[in-house]
């Protein structure tokens, strides 16, 4: 292998052009053959007995050099980065220049990384979110706990809001029974909002024992065989049951916790709520933190890095949700999504995500951070901890030079943390004459609509792209976070379940 020229180009591509020479090329060549030659027939020989040089003659001396240069072109191009020190961020583009008995020559554009620079990183005006925890949090964090305590209780009166209703019922669309109407001993809670609008606010004020006739109009939102449409539901009320709440003591604390008192019990969820909200109001100030690092980059990334990030991240989420059982076809199409809705918010997300550690990185650069062993022993061992591991086979699962550029991105964000200035207050009355000042008199001054970030991408060190040759960019990678559309509700439950295996009501 030799390299003929080593050429910087625009939009940070290198482009080389490599030379293999007779002697690669004719050991590729022969091993071709070798492989191929059981399946060649010619006159006069056996099937697979054939000289090379009698298959030549037949087919044309160039019949081996496809082939020939799949199979070598990959350890020419490996070796001439190893010789170069370049590092490619996404797969080569690779194109056959001359190619003979002498050997071919071969031209690679390879993009890397591109020159970054960041300036005024230290001193940012990021707000920090203020954690708070009132009696009210609290409060509504002892609930689930009251509610695990609580039991339903028969009562004689007229049900209200809040009571549980257990029924038979069944709907009638023109006097005829509709698919999914029906059901048995369903224990239906008033006020939840589980049945459609307007079904549960008819049965307040019914006895156990009554039965009503209740006039249902789906939503025009509903499924398309249900909306707008005008029904009946026949409902029986079996029985009402009213919810009895435990006395809030120190008893009820013993009872549904490790805890002696009910003050200890207050203390422990107050304490752990404000580590969760604590955890999330860090996670958001760090978030804000690399968005307002990213507008001082400076750079123009390459449209390659992000389509490969991209890829990978969909193929990522693809692969999370196939070892939850769900094919990512039939998540889509619950969500409603294609696979370019996914494939343009994965490409969002990994936009951030490329110009975010290309940042970090410029900050790392200029403020010279370095990584040592030590550094990366104790990375190894968190790893090993976090994933069950030994310390061998987490050593063994990463990348030790990516591991130590994320352990140097990571330290020049605590970095840029750390020297962050809380925004200056703005005089209420200075901001509003500014702002009247740059509209017509007559229009009120509107406010600038807030940008949304993007996700960030995860914090684990990626595998570079194959430097081989013959590799191919892959076809999908995961977007990070997806919404979850709210699922519609059924004609008269979100979905009711059976019980003493009775018919449900079902979509």
């Amino acid at each position: 292998m030799n390299i003929k020229s080593n050429e910087k180009k625009e939009n940070s591509i290198i482009e080389l052009v490599i030379q293999v020479d007779a002697e690669e090329f004719e050991a590729a060549i022969n091993q071709v053959y070798n492989r191929q030659k059981k399946n060649i027939m010619i006159p006069g020989f056996r099937k697979g007995k054939a000289p090379r040089k009698m298959v030549e003659r037949m087919y044309g001396a160039e019949v081996f050099y496809e082939d020939a240069m799949e199979a070598s072109y990959p350890k020419a191009y490996e070796q001439a980065l190893e010789e170069t020190g370049i590092e490619p961020v996404a797969y080569p583009k690779l194109e056959i220049l001359e190619v003979g008995k002498d050997g071919y020559s071969f031209r690679a554009e390879i993009t890397v990384k591109p020159e970054a620079s960041i300036q005024d990183y230290k001193g940012l005006a990021v707000a920090k979110p203020e954690v708070k925890v009132t009696a009210a949090d609290v409060k509504a964090e002892l609930k689930p706990y009251i509610d695990r305590a609580s039991r339903l209780v028969s009562v004689s009166r007229k049900a209200k809001k809040g009571d549980t209703v257990e029924i038979d019922f069944e709907g009638f669309r023109d006097g005829v029974p509709f698919e999914g109407g029906k059901g048995e001993n369903y224990a239906l809670e008033l006020g939840s909002g589980s049945f459609v609008p307007g079904f549960e606010d008819q049965l307040v004020g019914a006895k156990a024992g009554e039965e009503r006739d209740l006039d249902i109009t789906f939503p025009q939102d509903y499924t398309p065989e249900l909306a707008g449409a005008s029904v009946v539901f026949k409902v029986k009320v079996n029985e009402v049951k009213e919810k009895q709440t435990p006395e809030l003591d120190d008893e009820f604390a013993k009872d549904v916790s490790e805890f002696d008192t009910l003050e200890e019990l207050k203390k422990d969820l107050g304490e752990k709520l404000k580590q969760r909200r604590q955890a999330q109001a860090d996670q958001d100030f760090e978030h804000a933190v690399v968005d307002a690092l990213i507008e001082k980059l400076q750079c123009n990334v390459p449209e390659v890095m992000v389509e490969l990030r991209a890829d990978r991240m969909m193929e990522d989420y693809a692969a999370r949700l196939q070892s939850s059982g769900i094919p990512l076809d039939d998540y889509l199409r619950v969500m409603g999504m294609s696979r370019e809705d996914l494939q343009a918010q994965s490409k969002t997300a990994a936009d951030r995500a490329v110009r975010s550690e290309l940042a970090l990185e410029a900050v790392a650069a200029a403020e010279k951070i370095q990584v040592d062993d030590g550094d990366v022993d104790a990375e190894i061992a968190r790893l090993a901890k976090e994933y069950n591991l030994t310390e061998e086979q987490a050593r063994e699962g990463v990348s030790l030079e990516q591991l130590r550029q994320e352990l140097a991105r990571r330290k020049a964000l605590e970095l840029v943390k750390g020297a962050v200035k809380k925004p200056a207050k703005k005089s209420a009355g200075k901001d509003q004459e500014e702002e009247q000042a740059d509209q017509p008199a007559s229009k009120p001054a509107k406010k600038a609509p807030a940008k949304k970030a993007a996700a960030q991408d995860g914090a684990a060190p990626e595998k570079k792209p194959a430097k081989a040759g013959t590799a191919k960019a892959s076809t999908a990678k995961a977007a990070d976070k997806e919404e979850a559309k709210p699922a519609k509700k059924t004609p008269t439950a979100k979905r009711a379940t059976k019980k003493d295996g009775e018919q449900t009501a079902e979509e």
